[in-house]
């Protein structure tokens, strides 16, 4: 079953921004940690960035740090990603995904609940 639903994903440029977005019509997205992560063609899925709960850590991959920006609106039930000065190494299928295991946060068996998926394209 899907618990998650991802939007905002597209074809840019080089260069170029994105902000995806993430919610349930299932699940109190605050009630659980949310991260992102992405599937390129023929690899295997990677955390991207995370927001812990209750406390709120924020943590990211070392290749998006400083051109990506994970956040959530807790009255909306949103999770976002803001994605900027994309690379063609970005394509991907982006993930969000939900969870409250106590398992490293950038595996992906920490986390419940996915979503489908919504695929980024990057020029060059």
């Amino acid at each position: 079953q899907v618990h998650l639903v991802e939007s905002g994903g597209g074809l840019v440029q080089a260069g170029g921004s994105l902000r995806l977005s993430c919610t349930s019509s299932r699940l109190t997205l605050s009630n659980y940690a949310v991260a992102w992560f992405r599937q390129a063609p023929g690899k295997e899925r990677e955390f991207v960035a995370r927001i812990s709960r209750p406390n709120g850590f924020i943590d990211y991959t070392d290749s998006v740090k400083g051109r990506f920006t994970i956040s959530r609106d807790n009255a909306k039930n949103m999770l976002y990603l803001q994605m900027n000065n994309l690379e063609p190494v970005d394509t991907a299928v982006y993930y969000c995904a939900a969870g409250d295991r106590i398992t490293p946060y950038y595996y992906v068996s920490a986390y419940d609940y996915w979503g489908q998926g919504t695929q980024v394209t990057v020029s060059s």
